[in-house]
């Protein structure tokens, strides 16, 4: 163990991830709010590494390091990045992945107010691509899609997300909602099909 990790017992937790996920014998990658930490888009940083898997897989505390598992149905093929550590690599999300992921789950990164800046900041990494992010959406939900769209358009100023909207505009009529933990009241944007049933107070830099 390198030395300035002795007092916490172990390594951080995207330093063994890769190795504790294989010991269980588990496909996963680091999602969420970990791995809009480390594309450099997450303000309220997670307290655990949320981590998406193949399986069950219980919650766990390594040294000072706390572990989440979210079941990812159909996780085999999603995009990722090597993410490098001392001891090799750990798979993480691609930025792509990570919106979709965040606007799914908006229980799991914090709100939707914490989702919006999560999008704007990962919209301005390098690494994003939005035809990418289009492509992934056939796999997601078109909730989620809708509210990716929604935010990237209206909040971050792309004007880039037509490819997007075509993805999503025929797949159904009804409505999604912007935050799923809201009311149901509220003025449906008609380009994305989005009811927004709340302002949204996104943070920046």
């Amino acid at each position: 163990m390198p030395p300035e990790y002795r007092t916490w017992g172990a390594p951080p937790g995207i330093e063994i991830i890769d190795i504790l996920m294989h010991h269980l014998e588990a496909g996963y990658y680091v999602g969420w709010l970990s791995a809009a930490e480390l594309h450099g888009a997450a303000h309220q940083a997670p307290q655990v590494l949320q981590v998406a898997t193949s399986r069950q897989v219980r919650a766990r505390q390594v040294g000072r390091s706390h572990f989440e598992f979210q079941i990812r149905d159909r996780l085999q093929g999603l995009p990722t990045i090597a993410w490098p550590t001392r001891s090799g690599s750990a798979r993480v999300a691609t930025a792509e992945l990570t919106m979709l992921d965040v606007a799914s789950d908006i229980q799991l990164a914090g709100g939707v107010d914490n989702v919006a800046t999560v999008l704007i900041e990962l919209a301005e990494n390098e690494r994003f691509d939005v035809a990418g992010l289009t492509e992934l959406s056939a796999r997601f939900p078109v909730a989620p899609v809708r509210r990716v769209g929604w935010v990237l358009e209206n909040l971050a100023g792309l004007d880039t997300m037509d490819r997007l909207h075509e993805s999503v505009a025929s797949r159904t009529a009804t409505p999604s909602i912007l935050d799923p933990l809201g009311s149901r009241t509220g003025a449906v944007d008609r380009r994305w099909k989005l009811r927004v049933n709340r302002d949204v107070e996104h943070e920046s830099w």
